[in-house]
């Protein structure tokens, strides 16, 4: 069944408030990068912005300790 005129509005307007991201690595980084996200049972989505803001917060840490020498 194809999706009706407003259900295409939805979409769109939902769509719209992300931003998509691509990140390049060769098949091998990805094969290794798939069977690790598998194992935690997360989405590569959730999994990627876990990583990003994990990362974000220690590197904010980081950078505080370095401002107080």
């Amino acid at each position: 069944m194809a999706a009706s005129e407003s259900q295409l509005r939805a979409n769109k307007k939902y769509h719209q408030k992300f931003h998509k991201l691509q990140v390049r690595m060769t098949h091998d980084e990805q094969e290794v990068l798939e069977a690790h996200i598998n194992a935690t049972g997360e989405s590569v989505n959730a999994y990627v912005r876990r990583a990003i803001f994990e990362t974000m917060e220690r590197d904010k840490v980081k950078l505080q300790a370095s401002e107080t020498e």
